[in-house]
């Protein structure tokens, strides 16, 4: 899985774009500023996005490429990330976050719950968790996203994965995703965001 990955980044374009996720940029402008953390990153466009904004962001992705494509989006807009390489199983941090944002991350079934528990236990009290993620039914659109049912999501996935949180927001819808060579077109999504209580 990681050299595919490593493949599809080491390239000098933006693969995903350079524009924030829609979903995710409405959120950041929207709430007061804070720290965020931004698991599988990719090509840094999110993050760059959060911290032009003057949110304190921290990121990762297990992809070298991905990475040094991320530091040079960093630099070229003159803004500063902590972005370190590792995976989800892997990562360790003593930080709380005010925000957690999952931009199109697909995690296998066996291990979703557990990932997601992980991620939501790095919250702060009142954080917030953000995640769009194609829905099952983007298995009929070639607009991008896995081709493997196990790793599209529907909205029963989710709700099993944040029992202890307040939901905001959780909506399956379809629309028009422009990111880059890779998600583009009309595709079906679902957008969450819920909130830790305590």
């Amino acid at each position: 899985m990681q050299e595919f990955w490593d493949q599809r980044y080491d390239t000098k374009e933006f693969v995903y774009g350079r524009r924030p996720n829609d979903f995710f940029k409405e959120f950041i402008d929207n709430h007061e500023r804070g720290s965020v953390l931004l698991p599988a990153e990719g090509e840094g466009r999110n993050a760059v996005y959060a911290a032009l904004k003057n949110w304190r962001v921290t990121a990762f992705d297990f992809s070298q490429p991905a990475r040094d494509k991320a530091m040079a989006l960093c630099r070229e807009y003159g803004v500063e990330v902590d972005y370190s390489i590792s995976s989800i199983e892997d990562f360790q941090t003593g930080e709380r976050f005010d925000a957690i944002a999952l931009i199109f991350l697909h995690l296998p079934q066996q291990n979703r719950h557990q990932m997601h528990r992980k991620l939501i236990s790095l919250l702060k009290p009142g954080g917030y968790l953000l995640i769009e993620a194609f829905s099952r039914k983007q298995i009929h659109y070639n607009t991008g996203g896995p081709k493997n049912l196990d790793l599209l999501y529907q909205r029963q996935d989710l709700m099993e994965d944040i029992t202890d949180l307040d939901l905001l927001h959780l909506k399956e819808k379809q629309r028009e995703v422009d990111e880059g060579y890779y998600h583009r077109g009309k595709a079906e999504v679902l957008q969450l965001i819920a909130r830790k209580l305590n």
